[in-house]
């Protein structure tokens, strides 16, 4: 997004001018004296057991503290308000840094030993469960052979995070960066990234844009795994979203559960995930929205997103104890995560030109009364005024149209 030229701008790691300072403190009331609420940005650097070298930067705006891990592909560990918590609980109690993640572990499912963000990609070259892919994306490319879970985008640092403060209304503050997934003989891609809050707001937007450097018109994939666990996951709460179109994965989430699919449980030992994969309903300008609400329908968080850019809904279930990681994912894709030659064959994966840009934005908004939550459900129940969801009971072979 473009920026004012007046705005304050700090480099805080860039592999072009070899930088990248363990900590960093800055505070809006000397850069932006003016403006009605004091932020910060900190950086700092974890030390001990697997998380040994990993960099952490909080933004908090006032309102709301979201906590951004650059040396792990820019996900987000979690937000907070005062009464509200966005992540989750995960068996992973630690920041674990790249360098301990093989991803080629117990059967290519290594990506799951440091998996506990709120907010993580999967991409970019693929994601999905491991399989075998031998497709050649490009001539004079090697296929991709034995292919992980989740693709590697998640485990790898941020080679330029810059932070920007508006000097002018509305007072934005901008984490901007990018990551590099790119290889000689295979995909070349970069991952440009602006998360964007305004001060005193509990709300943020996640703009990523996904460029092909190179010079081969390449596949690319893109799942945004966005998991929520307790408080705000617990018995009684519920998912609001404007289904066109749902299906269970497999034979484990099927006819059995579908008609629960967007209701949660408790914490339950030995519960096996459910998965459902659906397509959304949306506005005119191809925006649509969904909610998770607590019990008690006073907290919540909205997530909105393009259905052009990312047509592909997952929900994942996994009401588990709380110490096996009690979780529900909410995930917008560019396709489902079925395994790849499966979503290829389905005509699912997205291509992008060479040169060319492609851009995701996201929006959250943190919901901390009954007022508010009750007016992203009815902005929802407007998307759905007068048509009905379809659920396909039998696993496997959706089909969106």
């Amino acid at each position: 997004m473009p920026v004012d030229t007046t705005s304050f701008s700090q480099h805080l790691i860039s592999a072009t001018h070899n930088i990248n300072d363990p900590h960093v403190t800055l505070s809006t009331a000397e850069i932006t004296p003016n403006a009605p609420v004091v932020s910060t940005i900190t950086k700092t650097r974890l030390h001990g057991g697997r998380q040994e070298g990993v960099d952490l930067v909080e933004v908090n705006n006032g309102a709301i503290n979201i906590r951004v891990i650059p040396t792990r592909g820019m996900s987000i560990l979690d937000v907070t308000t005062a009464n509200l918590r966005l992540g989750w609980n995960s068996p992973v109690d630690e920041i674990v840094h790249p360098a301990w993640v093989n991803q080629q572990n117990r059967g290519r499912l290594g990506w799951l030993e440091a998996f506990n963000e709120y907010f993580v990609r999967c991409g970019l070259e693929w994601f999905g469960p491991p399989c075998e892919d031998d497709h050649h994306h490009a001539k004079a490319e090697v296929p991709a052979g034995p292919v992980s879970l989740h693709g590697k985008i998640a485990n790898l640092p941020a080679s330029e995070l810059q932070v920007i403060v508006e000097r002018a209304k509305p007072y934005n503050i901008i984490l901007r960066s990018v990551v590099k997934e790119n290889q000689l003989f295979g995909p070349k891609f970069e991952l440009h990234t602006d998360l964007v809050t305004r001060p005193g707001t509990n709300s943020f937007q996640v703009i990523d844009t996904i460029r092909n450097v190179g010079a081969q018109t390449e596949e690319f994939a893109l799942l945004y795994h966005l998991n929520h666990g307790s408080p705000l996951l617990q018995q009684g709460a519920k998912l609001v979203a404007p289904v066109r179109h749902l299906a269970p994965i497999n034979d484990q989430s099927s006819s059995a559960y579908i008609h629960q699919y967007n209701m949660y449980g408790p914490p339950t030992k030995g519960f096996a995930e459910k998965v459902f994969i659906s397509t959304l309903r949306a506005d005119r300008n191809k925006k649509t929205r969904v909610l998770l609400k607590n019990k008690a329908r006073n907290r919540g968080v909205s997530i909105r997103w393009n259905v052009e850019k990312l047509p592909c809904f997952t929900i994942w279930k996994n009401t588990a104890a709380e110490a096996d990681g009690y979780v529900t994912g909410l995930e917008p894709g560019t396709s489902f995560p079925f395994p790849r030659p499966v979503e290829r064959a389905a005509k699912r994966i997205p291509k992008i030109k060479p040169k060319q840009s492609i851009q995701m934005p996201l929006e959250f908004t943190l919901h901390t009364t009954k007022a508010d939550v009750k007016a992203a459900e009815n902005a929802i129940f407007k998307l759905m005024k007068g048509k009905y969801t379809r659920l396909d009971t039998q696993p496997g072979g959706f089909d969106p149209s």
